[in-house]
């Protein structure tokens, strides 16, 4: 069992984020900073038309039995490091503790839309004239300057919005437009937030000088699609197709052996007639024009990943990965969902954390994955409960402890 580390470590520390995100694309953010230091306060609102309130991404998926309802899987997996705070802003008590948060605060994070921020007094303007050199980053569904502003925006219309969601037509020809089955809008948003904050606060740092910072999902999740499906595109008048061919063939997937399946990426000349020669078809492939060199491959990609199946599927995996790994061929095993915590690999970097929650019992973290030598990241807090830290921070603010409704 891990246990929690009793102090921040990571290059972030005695930073002070204020944070009203929410659900995914904010929450990972803001828990990304958290885990480098920042002390994050995540302020949460009461029920209402939101039904139980707090982050509505506290009651989506099950939770153990006996356990919480408030602390479901997805929540879990975004908000450790971070300590609630519940505020009714219809009270004037919440408000002057909101206004003394922020007071005290680096950074101002929000994602919901910001008409709704203006209308709470928590716009820019307002924000900066209680903390002059706030850094006040906003994730938005769509850019300010635009016709889509201020329209709502979740992952399934992003996706469908930047493209993403013509992908697999362009890969299988179906022209059905079908959603990548990840939260990958909200996700990829999610660290172009994290950037934001961190060149904003090096920027403060530097200067003094803080600064509004709009994140807006559709350019983010765009710009992410294009950097290689622009492709022929990118040049004017274009000089090819859209989207990358060799990523969107078919053919382009893990390959069968004999029982299971690997990822094989065969990339110089050398490594695909070394590959070919470990299959038997050595001296037939060399002679074939279409996979003469990099660019007769390139524009025959199509054929050229149709055979590796018939390849692949001749030996196990195990005798794929001995043979390959000491040519260096990129080759790796495939991992079912269920598989990952067991993979070598994985454990011996220990990737997975298993933690005792005080309410929740115990429960699988996945730790930081990039590693500082000098700053490392850690994990010092449980996902918190709604409202659990409301009377701790009022008091190091210098309030009373908040009404019954907020507390």
């Amino acid at each position: 069992m891990a246990e929690l580390a009793t102090e921040a470590t990571g290059p972030l520390k005695g930073v002070r984020v204020l944070d009203m995100t929410s659900v995914v694309f904010g929450a990972y953010a803001t828990q990304m900073l958290a885990d480098l230091g920042a002390e994050v306060i995540k302020v949460e609102f009461p029920g209402g038309r939101r039904g139980a309130g707090g982050d509505i991404m506290r009651w989506a998926g099950p939770t153990p039995p006996g356990a919480p309802e408030d602390l479901g899987p997805i929540f879990m997996a975004v908000n450790r490091n971070k300590r609630s705070v519940l505020l009714d802003l219809r009270e004037t008590e919440a408000r002057t503790a909101l206004d003394r948060l922020i007071a005290e605060s680096d950074l101002f994070a929000a994602s919901v839309r910001y008409e709704g921020l203006r209308r709470l007094g928590l716009d820019y303007e307002a924000v900066r004239t209680i903390r002059p050199d706030i850094v006040y980053v906003h994730g938005a569904g769509y850019g300010a300057e635009g016709p889509y502003a201020g329209e709502p925006a979740y992952d399934d219309l992003i996706q469908t919005a930047s493209g993403f969601a013509d992908v697999l037509s362009q890969t299988d020809g179906d022209p059905e437009p079908r959603l990548i089955p990840s939260l990958l809008a909200d996700k990829v948003s999610g660290l172009f937030m994290g950037q934001a904050m961190l060149a904003a606060l090096f920027h403060r740092q530097r200067t003094g000088e803080g600064q509004f910072v709009e994140v807006p999902m559709l350019e983010c999740v765009t710009s992410f699609n294009l950097v290689e499906h622009f492709y022929g595109h990118l040049y004017d008048p274009p000089t090819g197709q859209w989207t990358y061919n060799r990523v969107t063939t078919p053919h382009r997937k893990p390959h069968p052996t004999k029982d299971g399946y690997i990822g094989l990426l065969p990339y110089s000349s050398l490594q695909w007639e070394q590959f070919f020669v470990l299959a038997g078809w050595g001296e037939e492939i060399t002679k074939d024009p279409r996979f003469a060199d990099d660019a007769a491959r390139t524009r025959n990609i199509q054929a050229l990943y149709a055979l590796l199946d018939q390849a692949t599927v001749t030996k196990t995996t195990d005798e794929w990965l001995a043979l390959l790994r000491p040519l260096n061929i990129p080759v790796a095993p495939l991992n079912r969902i269920g598989e990952l915590m067991d993979d070598p690999h994985l454990k011996a970097v220990g990737l997975f954390e298993r933690y005792q929650h005080p309410d929740a019992g115990a429960y699988w973290s996945v730790r930081p994955p990039v590693r500082y030598s000098a700053t490392p990241a850690n994990i010092r807090r449980h996902p918190p409960r709604l409202g659990q830290h409301t009377t701790e921070v009022l008091a190091e603010l210098g309030l009373p402890p908040a009404s019954k409704a907020q507390d």
